[in-house]
């Protein structure tokens, strides 16, 4: 399968994605649009044989090329023309989040990939981690009962807003990023605990501010209170607020168990059942955890489209990221409840 990536220099995790299309064994061909000169390197590089043309511009490519996928990561400012074009195209498109600075923009074009009967899909890595799959499993086989809350938080660090040369990124631009630290970690979070427990946000309240006080116009705090369309309610603490590196947690509580994915402790994944062989034991998880992160994510989409088989997120799931996120904005915004217009997803 040929795959093209559309990028330029505001372009994110470049090195995991060219990582994982050298190693995938669906993946023959792979041909780049970079105007900016800015990855062509680190393609040549990283990818060896497998790069067979680079173009200056995504229009070329496109108009010379048939990839049955594209991968676009750019800013987010940038990329609905390009998505739409890949689209339009014929190509199933996977594009770094959020892919727009509006709702509006994004859902035109799941409604243009739905009629063409094509994925539009979100790099929502954090999915295909060993214990996200596995406490999915756990909570949909019923070990921990109904699931009745969840609580999330996704933190940064500061440090990097306080870099003059990140104020003048696109991350830091409202207008250029569609949001601040909500829109590009935060959904991450809100994507993944829709999947974990196989439900849709319906519903948000929440605030954002600037804490740091960092001369950047986007976000760097938000928290949000959430209703899912399972009945169960949540909460989701998204900000830039370390020195360095991340925390990161997802306890979801049910009325046989709990399980807790966390960032910061020495186990990855714990988890507490009322009923079984192991009752009222606190456990966790003792398999290999790696591969994680990116790379494996891509993997996975790549094989899907190779094999037209199901990927590992849909354009609805996609879409209800970002109706979530935009929601809690609008929520922050008005400082009313906001009803998302999320959809549940079949398993």
């Amino acid at each position: 399968m040929k795959v093209a990536v559309l990028t330029h220099a505001g372009g994110a995790h470049l090195s995991a994605y060219f990582s994982a299309l050298a190693e995938s064994k669906d993946c023959d061909e792979v041909v780049i649009a970079d105007p900016d000169n800015h990855a062509t390197d680190e393609a040549t590089k990283l990818l060896g044989d497998k790069l067979t043309r680079s173009y200056p511009t995504y229009a070329e490519l496109l108009e010379k090329e048939s990839p049955k996928l594209c991968m676009v990561t750019m800013e987010a400012r940038l990329a609905p023309q390009v998505i739409e074009a890949a689209l339009e195209s014929g190509s199933h498109v996977f594009a770094e989040k959020p892919g727009c600075v509006t709702l509006q923009q994004f859902e035109k074009l799941a409604t243009l990939a739905e009629s063409k009967h094509l994925h539009l899909m979100l790099a929502f890595a954090n999915r295909a981690n060993p214990e996200s799959l596995i406490a999915r499993k756990m909570i949909q086989q019923g070990r921990i009962g109904k699931v009745y809350s969840i609580d999330m938080h996704i933190v940064a660090d500061q440090t990097r807003l306080t870099n003059p040369s990140y104020h003048g990124t696109w991350y830091a631009d409202k207008t250029r990023a569609g949001g601040g630290h909500l829109i590009w970690l935060g959904i991450h979070w809100l994507d993944l605990g829709m999947f974990l427990t196989d439900t849709a946000i319906i519903s948000a309240s929440g605030a954002i501010a600037n804490v740091g006080g960092q001369p950047i116009s986007a976000e760097d705090s938000a928290v949000a209170t959430l209703h899912f369309s399972n009945g169960m309610l949540g909460t989701l603490n998204s900000g830039y607020y370390l020195d360095a590196g991340y925390h990161t947690q997802i306890r979801i509580w049910g009325s046989m168990g709990w399980v807790n994915i966390d960032s910061t402790g020495t186990e990855r994944m714990t988890w507490y059942e009322n009923t079984g062989p192991k009752a009222k034991q606190l456990q966790t998880l003792e398999s290999p955890i790696e591969p994680r992160g990116y790379s494996p994510f891509v993997a996975q989409v790549v094989t899907a489209i190779a094999h037209n088989a199901a990927p590992p997120i849909t354009t609805q799931e996609s879409l209800n990221a970002l109706r979530t996120v935009f929601g809690i904005y609008e929520a922050a915004e008005t400082g009313k409840l906001v009803q998302t217009g999320a959809r549940p997803v079949a398993v």
